[in-house]
């Protein structure tokens, strides 16, 4: 019996560690949120963060398509002067990075106005590289809100002057599988910066963007 209600006790525990953890980052930073081209202030650099090109059907993947779409509107609109492709290319055959690179030069980005990171193998990755490898302290973040807000949660940790931008969501049904991932992922991010201290599985030399000699090219 007292087996039965330490378990008891234990779950009850750790679901109210998983709403909290989730909920305190639903609510951190929404004024740093924008959904508006037209409302979200000018950035130099915008953080596109990766996800797969494809899903298991062999469909395109909608997260991917939106996230791109976002990245080439506040490009063409002027509110980004170039983007960071951060993703996974952990495995020689997947290829994050490379895939956003051709995705959005077929859209009419620019390659000079593309820098791609290799590393982001997590968002912690992605955020930390941004500033730590790029050199940038202050950019926008692009990806859908879930992911948004927890970017948003991890680069405020680290002191980063980031925004974020929200790239067009998609259907329930799809939305409702990412949702729970992201309750595990949202405990994970709090573990990761006040218990465990993860830092970027890479680091690297420093790659400094040049927006002066860009605005030449322009």
């Amino acid at each position: 019996m007292r087996l039965f209600a330490l378990m008891t006790f234990l779950i009850i525990l750790s679901l109210l560690l998983v709403i909290a953890a989730y909920v305190w980052i639903e609510y951190a930073h929404e004024d740093r949120i924008y959904s508006s081209v037209e409302t979200v202030p000018v950035r130099s650099v915008g953080l596109l963060l990766g996800t797969s090109k494809w899903v298991a059907n062999g469909r395109i993947n909608l997260y991917f398509l939106y996230r791109i779409e976002a990245a080439v509107t506040l490009y063409q609109a002027g509110k980004i002067q170039h983007i960071i492709a951060s993703g996974d290319n952990r495995r020689r055959n997947y290829n994050e990075p490379l895939d956003m690179l051709e995705a959005l030069m077929a859209r009419g980005v620019p390659r000079h106005a593309i820098t791609l990171d290799y590393a982001g193998f997590r968002t912690l990755d992605s955020i930390v590289r941004a500033e730590a490898v790029f050199s940038q302290a202050d950019f926008m973040i692009i990806s859908q809100d879930f992911h948004n807000r927890r970017a948003l949660f991890i680069s405020q940790f680290y002191g980063l002057n980031a925004i974020a931008f929200n790239a067009q969501g998609v259907t329930h049904q799809i939305h409702f599988k990412t949702l729970l991932r992201e309750y595990l992922a949202r405990v994970k991010a709090v573990l990761d910066l006040y218990v465990l201290d993860t830092q970027p599985r890479f680091f690297g030399d420093k790659i400094p963007i040049d927006l002066d000699q860009e605005d030449k090219i322009l």
